[in-house]
């Protein structure tokens, strides 16, 4: 097998499998105990990758909070916050949006070929773009964040990556975290797209753990051997 990080994705949904609603707002689904939690997870993970839909609608900081968790980073020779990646087809990302204003850490977009030149010209100056191939492979994706250092990346969506990462057998570790609403409504975007995935009726997902915490309960899924408890 090749070497590449650990990879563990991160999800919030109702219960009916949505990820938000359709409004313009965004729709909270966790509460403060489980956003300190993966805030901890951040702070644990090199990398932290979102794919470029998840940049225009939620314009996330991506940045640890916790000021006691960035200073113990530090303390270990690391940035006080995890290298921000990216993935977008058509470069349609504004350079002015907090993932990549915020935070004096390494910002990496891993573009299309053919529009790696369009991508440098518009996001040059607040990152660093890669080609990651015509469209985008997240496995070139996983192997060139390998030979950056990074050896635990951290996968918080959108619905796109998530389905990417899955169906191509490069996730390690589902943490889905179940809000207690239903959305109801088929325009919303939910936690994954149509695909092949490998977990099906012949091959179930392997349920590591069930943890409630308040109103929601995280379901960890070990998804490889790689899973670490």
């Amino acid at each position: 097998m090749r070497e590449r990080p650990y990879v563990l994705l991160s999800c919030g949904m109702s219960i009916d499998g949505y990820v938000d609603d359709a409004t313009a707002g965004r729709l909270l689904l966790s509460n403060d105990a489980d956003f300190d939690r993966v805030d901890e997870v951040r702070a644990g993970c090199d990398a932290i990758l979102v794919g470029a839909a998840t940049v225009r609608s939620d314009n996330p900081r991506l940045l640890v909070r916790s000021a006691e968790r960035r200073a113990a980073r530090v303390a270990r020779g690391e940035h006080p916050s995890p290298i921000k990646v990216t993935v977008t087809g058509r470069c349609d990302l504004d350079p002015a949006a907090r993932f990549f204003q915020a935070g004096e850490v390494t910002k990496l977009v891993y573009c299309a070929s053919g529009t790696a030149g369009e991508a440098r010209g518009r996001l040059g100056e607040v990152a660093e773009v890669i080609d990651g191939g015509e469209p985008v492979d997240v496995g070139r994706v996983v192997d060139d964040l390998h030979t950056r250092g990074v050896r635990r990346l951290m996968v918080e969506g959108g619905g796109t990556m998530h389905t990417q990462f899955l169906t191509a057998g490069l996730a390690d570790e589902l943490q889905l975290v179940i809000a207690p609403i239903f959305v109801g409504d088929a325009r919303a975007p939910r936690f994954v797209h149509d695909g092949d995935f490998p977990w099906s009726r012949d091959r179930r997902a392997d349920l590591a753990s069930v943890q409630q915490i308040g109103d929601v309960v995280l379901l960890r899924y070990a998804l490889s051997d790689r899973f670490v408890k």
